[in-house]
């Protein structure tokens, strides 16, 4: 089989692929001298610590960065994709890169958060379980939640155990309580806070009510998991679809090297490979929002 010319075609592919190996080998030897650059500078060091510990902090704590860190984290993916992006392909990849890495630190910023919150959500069921033990085993409303506190681990285990606290300095159950649905902001979380509260306004029995909740928000999950199952197909080819054009585009570069500074060389080019990289971007979003299941 021949390319143009009746060149082979794996010469051709060949020819492509082998400045792109020599590329992604370079940038990965210069990405490892950097890296042992910053751990011989100390103060450097412990910028990339300080810059990078919100985001872990986010998927562990559910941890919102302030302006200052934000800022931080944009200077930092950013000056990382500029390099990784100009020893791999050029000026070419490192604008591109430069401009989608805060957005994409960003991302993994509320993606962290997001988890955290989930992760939260689903433990509901079980702390509500816990606490209607507590109860039913003498303790009081206050006393249940402080000792389900030091029994959860995970994101579940941060967030009671800051409620835990707030009871131990003596803030009142109700304003403890309502400060951890204010913290979420959700249907759930503000569910199971009305539960908790209830019982002083109405009486009750509070541990057959927390069961009776616990039963519920689990039946709950476990739709929504079927419901993903069922729908995992679908996502997984609308997604496909969307990256289809962009494996496309690397392929045409690998036949052609080169393709890509050609493209950067031509304006009305340059207008085309930008509305169609927004249509792909509004697609994939379309899709994200079409395809989300209710607490997912």
């Amino acid at each position: 089989m021949t390319g143009g010319l009746g060149v082979p075609l794996a010469s051709t592919v060949g020819a492509g692929l082998l400045p792109l190996l020599l590329g992604a080998a370079a940038g990965t030897f210069a990405l490892l001298a950097v890296r042992e650059f910053v751990g011989g500078s100390a103060a450097l060091g412990g910028w990339i610590r300080i810059t990078v510990e919100p985001i872990q902090r986010a998927r562990l704590e559910g941890y919102l960065p302030s302006s200052v860190e934000r800022r931080n984290i944009t200077i930092l993916s950013g000056a990382t994709a500029v390099i990784a992006g100009y020893l791999i392909g050029g000026p070419g990849v490192a604008l591109p890169l430069a401009c989608l890495a805060p957005l994409i630190a960003g991302g993994i910023v509320r993606r962290g958060r997001r988890r955290y919150r989930q992760a939260v959500e689903k433990a509901v069921p079980d702390t509500a379980r816990a606490i209607a033990d507590s109860l039913s085993a003498g303790h009081s409303p206050r006393g249940a939640l402080a000792a389900t506190a030091l029994a959860l681990d995970g994101p579940a285990g941060e967030e009671f155990g800051q409620l835990r606290h707030e009871l131990e300095l003596g803030r009142p159950t109700d304003e403890a309580v309502a400060a951890l649905a204010a913290r979420f902001q959700s249907e759930r979380i503000d569910a199971f806070a009305t539960v908790l509260v209830s019982q002083r306004l109405a009486g009750g029995d509070l541990a057959a009510l927390l069961r009776r909740f616990a039963e519920g928000a689990a039946e709950r999950d476990l739709v929504a998991e079927d419901a993903r199952s069922a729908t995992a197909q679908a996502r997984f080819t609308g997604y496909l679809v969307v990256a289809m054009p962009g494996g496309a585009a690397a392929f045409a570069e690998i036949l052609k090297p080169g393709l890509f500074i050609s493209v950067l060389g031509s304006p009305a080019a340059m207008v085309v490979v930008g509305i169609s990289i927004l249509m792909q971007a509004g697609g994939f979003v379309a899709i994200s929002k079409l395809a989300r299941i209710d607490g997912s």
